[in-house]
This record gives C-alpha cells, structure tokens and sequence, in this order.
C-alpha cells in the first residue's frame, strides 16, 4: 500500500495553493466553482482523508462528544444513546461510547481517556455516587451532563427520571391486584437507580397501611439477565413462594420470568412479574411483562443537547436538572384479579 495522499498532494494534483485546499474542505462557498470541482476531484483521485484529530487540535473546536453508560448491553442505554447520536449528529458531532460495566476503575479510564481526545462534552451514567469522574472532568474544564442521575450539586446539568415514583407505582399495582407476598429483585445499593426504586417500592407498602418489612429484597450483584435468573431460581426453592416479585430493571424480570416458567410456576396466576425500564424485549416476551417506562430515547436526547449547549462557549448557560416521571405499562405478566388464597395460604 501507498504512501496516503496529503493536502501538499491535493494541491499540487489541483494546480491550486494549500490555502485553496483549505477552503474547499473547511469554507467550501468562499472558493470558485470551478476551482472547487478541480480540488474535490483531486481529492477523489488521490483518495485524500483529511487527517480529522489535527484539524480539531488546530482549530480548538472538537466535534465529538463523550458517553459514558453502566452496562452498553443492557437495552436501556443502547436506545439512550441513539438520543443521544441523533443529537449529536444534528450539531455536526460524533460519539465516543464507553462502557464502564458499573467498574469505578474502568469509569475512570474511560474519562481519562475523552478528556485527552478533548471532547466537547461527556455525558455520564456514574457508576457509584461518589461522582468522582464527574469532579474530575469538571476540574479539567470539560463540560458534564449526569445521564440518567441527579445532579448533586447546582453547577452540573442533569437528566434523570423519578425512580423512587417508578418503584412506587410497581409495587402500588402489585398490592392492588391482591398481593400481600411482594419480594423486590434488586442490584447493588450503590448503583443510584436501585437504591431509588426500592425507596419507592418501601414508600407504596407504608402508604398501603402495611409494615414496610413485610417487602422483602434480594439483592442481586448484576442487573442482568443471569441474575435474574439466579433469584428466580431462588424464589422457586421457596415453601412459600411470594406472589408477585418487583424487579429493578426488565433484564432482571426477564431472567425470573424465565426460571419460574421452567420451574413450571404460571404467570401471573401464581406469581405476578414487574419489570423497569419498558425495553422492547418487555413486551415481546412469552409472557409480556408489565414494565415501568422510561423515555429512553428522550433522555439521551435531552442529554446531548444540555452537554452541547453548555460546552457553545459564545453563549452564556444556565445549568438544568430534566427530571421525566415514569409511567407503568401494564400487561400479561401482572394483569388480572388475584386468585383467592386458600386457608393454607393464608
């Protein structure tokens, strides 16, 4: 393979001065017509890519932003970031996608990372609440948005949604259609989302007038699918199986949906499934479950168009805190009155 063709080589190719070439690729209406058509097709002779990390380094305006998620497997965040590349694009910028798998260590290598690519902004899915990779881009001037959390602090936008209401609003349905064995299938406590989720969960039993213990939690190392799997398992070995189980996110539902139907459980005539997050998967499932739903498409959105506007240094930014209020789906999976217990059950 050849040398790659440089700019000196589009100019000498075109008959034109560098400084021509300049324009055609940077302020193409400042150049003749004809002379633009003699570059470009110069350019295509010579198959020139122009050299894109330089020309930002040179012109001190990057045009790629930085998103930073827990789990880039998990539905959720893969329909976040298209917001989020749907409105980078729109502005002219690409995305850097990192995926911390809820590792503070490997967070902090992806932020390192995108502030020496200087990125015009980074958006973060923290992965503990300590917000140390936050503090850490804010002290080197970059520009921050916290996806799918809260801010702390006044000086960082935020885009988040009400996860202890979404909690609440499960468990809420679940006592409503006759459920007085609730078990919530929860992730780690120092992953935001799950600690809020379960307070909304507790906060519907208190309202109900019932001893906010009677919910019990499992707690699971991974919001996945194999975790899910692993509780459901769990739940089935049960003398008294709960009635209904609450999961913090729909990979975990899915993966007790799974292991009760092969344990030969009915749902939701025995055992009641709410999931969280109302990923595509939700509904197509074999039994199609009920799922707190969040505007996943639409934080990302969000997201991307705060980090921009904040990093647009020709204009003064007030800092935001977006906060989308969840809604409950219902379907197969906890629809239906509650079968009368029997006196055994009772």
């Amino acid at each position: 393979m050849g040398a790659r063709a440089s700019i000196r080589d589009v100019a000498a190719r075109a008959k034109v001065s560098l400084a021509t070439v300049s324009n055609v690729l940077n302020r193409p209406e400042v150049v003749a017509a004809a002379t633009r058509e003699r570059v470009l097709a110069a350019i295509e002779e010579l198959g020139f890519v122009r050299n894109e990390s330089a020309r930002q380094l040179r012109s001190g305006r990057p045009r790629a932003i930085g998103l930073v998620v827990l789990d880039v497997s998990n539905p959720f965040f893969t329909d976040v970031a298209r917001g989020v590349e749907e409105a980078a694009s729109e502005a002219g910028h690409a995305v850097i996608l990192c995926n911390s798998a809820g590792s503070p260590t490997r967070e902090a290598r992806h932020v390192d990372l995108l502030a020496e690519q200087r990125v015009h902004g980074v958006l973060i899915t923290p992965a503990t609440n300590s917000l140390e990779a936050v503090d850490g881009l804010r002290r080197r001037g970059v520009s921050v948005v916290l996806l799918d959390h809260p801010a702390r602090l006044e000086d960082t936008c935020s885009v988040s949604v009400d996860d202890r209401t979404g909690g609440e609003i499960a468990v809420t349905h679940l006592l409503a259609e006759g459920h007085d064995r609730v078990v919530m299938v929860n992730g780690p406590a120092h992953v935001h989302q799950a600690a809020e989720r379960h307070r909304g969960a507790v906060d519907a039993v208190r309202r109900a007038g019932r001893n906010p213990d009677s919910l019990e939690t499992v707690v699971m190392p991974t919001l996945d699918v194999s975790s899910g799997l692993r509780a459901g398992e769990q739940l089935l070995a049960r003398q008294a199986r709960p009635t209904a189980v609450f999961c913090a996110n729909d990979l975990l539902a899915l993966g007790v949906l799974q292991a009760l139907v092969r344990g030969g459980a009915r749902v939701p005539e025995e055992v009641a499934i709410v999931g969280y997050d109302d990923i595509d998967f939700a509904a197509a499932a074999a039994v199609p479950l009920t799922s707190v739903r969040q505007p996943r498409h639409l934080i990302g959105r969000t997201a991307a168009q705060l980090v921009l506007a904040e990093a647009d240094t020709s204009r003064a930014h007030e800092h935001r805190h977006v906060v989308f209020t969840p809604e409950l789906v219902v379907r197969e999976s906890s629809r239906g009155p509650r079968r009368s217990r029997t006196a055994a059950e009772r």
